[in-house]
């Protein structure tokens, strides 16, 4: 199986969430990629939506694209006594995505890990998961879980337990390399859910813990795997997201934009 270079390149805006919208669409364009994933908590918040139509408007003139709403919005209403601030409506959610023209919303799966989580509790989420659904294709968005860990995708095992249980066409699971796991356990994880999954958000940690960021470009003898694991008639409609720059820095982002485009084109 080999990637194909139809997959196109482009950022998480909360990679960047101290730069202003306008600076991070510059910023991407400059680097000669070609869209972008804009946060639901600082440079989109869920419900603002005149805010989502005037950066969808300013992505589209600098000829990029709004790649998904990334939603903060983790079934809090689902979990036992959580004393945490709830998730925003789904609804509010949905009309902040269709006012900034995008395809998809990334969401969450809870805030804990699968074993910590009561049956009761992961039924609520699969019901919950199905309205929000059915309302999402009302308006022909897709669903995307963050794969994350301390939430019920934190594996690729517990990700495709919560997508047989949701079984709706519309929800799928986003991807990226879980941290402190070896390369041949992430490359099986991609390999087990790659039919189910949309875009991928690309960084590397190697070994290390967060916060401890590595240059894109040391990780590229992993990352051409996991490219090269991807089936291409899939890959048309998915995105490689840079997420997580050493420092915030501007200039560590060119140079991972840089290393990622090479690596679409040489995985072609």
């Amino acid at each position: 199986m080999v990637g194909s270079a139809t997959m196109k390149a482009g950022l998480v805006s909360i990679t960047f969430r101290a730069l202003s919208p306008e600076r991070i669409i510059e910023a991407v364009a400059d680097a000669g990629l070609r869209g972008i994933e804009w946060g639901g908590e600082v440079h989109v918040p869920t419900g603002q939506l005149g805010t989502a139509e005037v950066i969808a408007r300013r992505t589209r003139e600098a000829g990029l694209e709004v790649v998904s709403f990334g939603s903060y919005y983790k079934f809090c209403e689902c979990l036992v006594g959580d004393p945490k601030v709830a998730s925003p409506s789904y609804d509010a959610v949905l009309d902040t995505a269709e006012a900034l023209g995008a395809p998809a919303i990334r969401i969450w799966a809870g805030k804990q890990s699968p074993e910590a989580v009561e049956d009761i509790v992961f039924f609520r989420i699969v019901e919950q998961a199905q309205r929000f659904a059915a309302a999402a294709r009302e308006r022909g968005l897709r669903l995307d879980f963050e794969f994350h860990g301390r939430t019920l995708t934190e594996t690729a095992t517990s990700t495709a337990r919560l997508l047989d249980a949701i079984d709706r066409p519309n929800v799928r699971t986003l991807w990226q390399p879980p941290l402190q796991t070896s390369p041949e356990v992430r490359l099986a994880g991609l390999r087990q859910l790659e039919p189910r999954v949309t875009n991928l958000h690309c960084f590397h940690f190697g070994q290390n813990p967060w916060p401890h960021i590595r240059p894109l470009q040391e990780g590229e003898d992993e990352w051409k795997r996991y490219l090269a694991a991807l089936e291409p008639v899939r890959n048309l409609g998915r995105w490689a997201l840079i997420e997580h720059v050493r420092e915030a820095s501007l200039e560590a982002f060119r140079e991972d934009a840089a290393a990622l485009k090479t690596w679409l084109t040489a995985v072609s």
